[in-house]
């Protein structure tokens, strides 16, 4: 299969920017992860794949701080980090751009960058200029042209543009990792190009994104690296332009997991 997007270079970066260990996570009787490892790297696109119910949801939740893993641990540029909610998570500079984009129909493009973290003078007015310029350097950086002015409310934009927004307002604030929830869901063929090599800028400023999706196409145009989860466990790591379509959809469908719970941990290099 031939990509039409810009795809990003594997990345460099030997340490991962996020790490999950051994998460678990079960509500009640259902188990939703177990043991399950996931990691992304500065600059790549990984992929986070797998059919309803596989868990892709619930580990992000738990890295977002949404839900409290009940075992595992989270490591953040190789150190070990506690995350006991959403602020912490934003602290460490993962932000999440959920499938309903959180925006603000009635409020403009400025506003909802800022929406919760307006910036104010020392006698609490609104600093309009400076909240426009930041609006529109980050705009100009990520390439968003489709816009014609950040002072449009959100009502009256595309959903290619919504999600452009909602992505920009993600890397407004210094993010280290932009986790995206189905960002081409429901969107047509010119929108899902738009949000799709946005999503390949992304990962070429040197940010670490994952990609939550069930279009394979769109996958195979900018993911670096695909991870499956299938019934709540790992299943495999994939490089993008080593493996096929056939391989993920064989893996999300009939992927046994690797891990024999209670077995120890093996480092790659132990086994040569």
């Amino acid at each position: 299969m031939t990509a039409t997007a810009t795809t990003p270079a594997a990345s460099t970066s030997v340490i991962p920017t996020l790490e999950v260990r051994g998460m678990s996570k079960s509500f009640g009787s259902v188990q939703a992860l177990i043991d399950v490892d996931f990691e992304v790297r500065d600059g790549e696109v990984m992929a986070l794949v797998g059919d309803n119910g596989a868990g892709k949801s619930t580990l992000i939740k738990c890295i977002a701080g949404i839900h409290p893993a009940d075992s595992g641990e989270i490591f953040f540029d190789g150190e070990p980090v506690t995350i006991h909610g959403p602020k912490d998570a934003v602290s460490l500079g993962i932000e999440v751009v959920y499938q309903d984009l959180a925006l603000c129909d009635n409020l403009d493009v400025v506003q909802n960058m800022y929406l919760g973290r307006e910036a104010h003078d020392q006698f609490q007015r609104l600093k309009e200029p400076v909240m426009e310029a930041k609006t529109a350097e980050v705009m100009k950086g990520l390439a968003v042209t489709t816009i014609k002015s950040i002072r449009q409310t959100v009502a009256t934009l595309s959903g290619g543009q919504r999600q452009s927004v909602a992505v920009a307002r993600a890397v407004l604030w210094n993010s280290r990792v932009v986790i995206l929830d189905e960002p081409t869901a429901a969107l047509g063929v010119a929108q899902t190009r738009q949000v799709l090599d946005l999503v390949a800028r992304l990962a070429e400023q040197g940010l670490a994104v994952v990609l939550i999706s069930h279009n394979l196409h769109d996958i195979f145009e900018v993911a670096t690296r695909i991870t499956v989860l299938r019934l709540g466990r790992s299943i495999a790591v994939y490089e993008r332009e080593k493996t096929t379509q056939q391989e993920v959809v064989e893996a999300i469908t009939a992927g046994t997991t690797s891990k024999v719970p209670g077995m120890a941990r093996i480092a790659p290099e132990e086994l040569t």
